[in-house]
């Protein structure tokens, strides 16, 4: 097997960017390639941040599409927006994340052993996308816990614990030894139809493991991947190995700031006021400025805030075949000032019951929009 490539999305997110900031600075010898996947459909501060990494890091951040766009003049999305004959993406059918996001990183990647670097936050309870080609493996760098579910079930399969009870003498002695494997004894079925309770029980495992030292479950985890297929099977070492750095959403603003490549725009809270009531709103994420998982709030926020946007937005709908980018609303009908005002209300309700959290990012009270978008995007 091939050395590994390690490759690393940026979105024009604040998580990638700021994940590749982090890395280049703390990892100034892993040879990182960065690549973007252009929908076409970015609001304008998206670009600026690519541009702007590209300055910090010293490197090209590639442009990624797919071979059938070459020679075309429309934009990705509008490429395929044709294709799927004016069919809308939504949760239920996200042609636009597997056509211009995954499609082309799989191309990209050529089959090569890869490891891709996802910045998803140590304040965050999600994987994140993890491909099911066999040769890209995801790392997760922010995390307490730096492997994907699919490494951790492979870990603490019961057929693999006499190969993993062979590593643990390396890093483990006396009473630690015997609790990791203590841990490794509790039964686990990855067969059973109680997808709940395994995933409760391997939680348990996991932290359990962390907590008898994180650099330790880390090498002994990277030991048992040597009699594996993965990607890093290959790899004498691996720096992240005893990294414990846990960064949260806080830190992401620090390192983008820090670095002077800024927090984009769209992130920074806008005043309002209805009824008296002042209230503030922003967005939430980056990717398409028609992001069907965006929330009502944050739609208002682009009518106001980009008013041609949202008039390009509305021109994709076709009422009569009931394709909107909101169910059962159109945005004619969410922009009438009653639906506005009613709305606005709502968010300032929502936002005054999550003051007590004391956090100073909108983002924090927008519903756990971030969690509930497509990882693949809003990194």
């Amino acid at each position: 097997m091939n050395k590994p490539r390690h490759v690393l999305g940026i979105s024009g997110g604040k998580d990638s960017a700021a994940l590749a900031i982090y890395l280049n600075d703390k990892y100034p010898t892993l040879n990182f390639e960065y690549y973007f996947c252009d929908t076409g459909k970015e609001l304008d501060e998206t670009y600026q941040l690519i541009e702007n990494l590209e300055s910090y890091l010293g490197k090209k951040i590639l442009k990624l599409e797919n071979d059938e766009l070459k020679g075309s003049k429309e934009s990705p999305f509008d490429f395929y927006f044709k294709s799927f004959r004016g069919y809308l993406p939504s949760p239920q059918a996200r042609w636009c994340t597997a056509m211009m996001k995954i499609k082309p990183f799989e191309k990209f990647v050529s089959g090569k052993p890869t490891i891709s670097y996802v910045g998803i936050r140590g304040d965050e309870e999600r994987e994140g996308y993890i491909s099911r080609e066999a040769n890209i493996q995801s790392i997760f760098p922010f995390r307490r816990n730096i492997w994907s579910n699919d490494v951790l079930t492979e870990f603490f399969t019961p057929g693999n614990q006499s190969k993993v009870q062979e590593f643990l003498t390396t890093y483990h002695r006396g009473n630690d030894l015997d609790r990791f494997i203590a841990i490794l004894n509790e039964p686990i079925d990855f067969e059973r139809n109680n997808k709940t309770e395994t995933e409760k029980v391997l939680k348990r495992k996991l932290h359990g493991s962390l907590d008898l030292g994180i650099p330790e479950f880390n090498r002994t985890v990277f030991d048992f991947l040597k009699t594996t297929e993965y990607p890093l099977a290959t790899e004498v070492d691996f720096e992240l190995l005893d990294n414990e750095d846990i960064l949260v959403r806080e830190d992401i603003f620090r390192i983008l700031r820090e670095s002077g490549i800024g927090v984009p725009k769209y992130y920074e809270k806008v005043e309002f006021e209805v009824d008296g009531q002042k209230g503030e709103y922003a967005r939430s994420r980056s990717g398409c400025f028609f992001c069907f998982f965006q929330q009502k709030i944050e739609w208002i926020w682009l009518y106001e805030q980009h008013p041609n946007l949202y008039k390009e937005a509305m021109e994709y709908e076709n009422e009569e075949e009931n394709f909107t980018w909101t169910p059962n609303e159109s945005l004619a009908e969410l922009i009438q000032p009653a639906r506005i005002k009613q709305i606005k209300l709502g968010h300032i309700q929502r936002s005054s019951k999550e003051e007590s959290k004391k956090s100073p990012y909108l983002l924090d009270i927008l519903e756990g929009t971030e969690r509930d978008g497509c990882n693949t995007c809003f990194l």
